[in-house]
């Protein structure tokens, strides 16, 4: 699937979602975006959550690990912020963000719904 029917997909699929973004953390640009709107611009979060993929990146550099990042969660008080590392053919350097209420989604079927999404986008 493309990156739209990805992200469409993202926001009517799973339960609570608020808005998704496919990111290039390499220049912290998104490269879509579905849903956010007054209270989340989702192309600030893009480049907020590129700083953070960033950090870890380097985080795991400095310390050696021979290991590569899944996801990664932020816990607000209302939102889980879900950044996923893609890992296929062509998407290096890309994440998918999804943004979730948190009141309305059930944090593990999130997980494995946006890794079924990653596995079928195509870029």
């Amino acid at each position: 699937m493309n990156a739209e029917t990805a992200l469409k997909e993202a926001t009517t699929l799973i339960d609570g979602a608020i808005g998704a973004a496919l990111v290039d953390y390499t220049s912290g640009m998104a490269l879509g975006t579905v849903g956010g709107g007054k209270d989340l611009d989702l192309t600030v979060a893009a480049a907020g959550n590129t700083d953070v993929v960033r950090a870890k990146v380097r985080t795991m550099e400095m310390l050696g690990l021979n290991d590569e990042i899944e996801d990664i969660l932020i816990t607000l008080g209302t939102q889980y912020h879900l950044i996923r590392l893609l890992k296929g053919r062509g998407t290096n350097g890309l994440f998918l963000y999804l943004a979730l209420d948190k009141g309305r989604a059930n944090l593990a079927m999130a997980r494995l719904q946006l890794k079924r999404i990653e596995n079928e986008l195509e870029v």
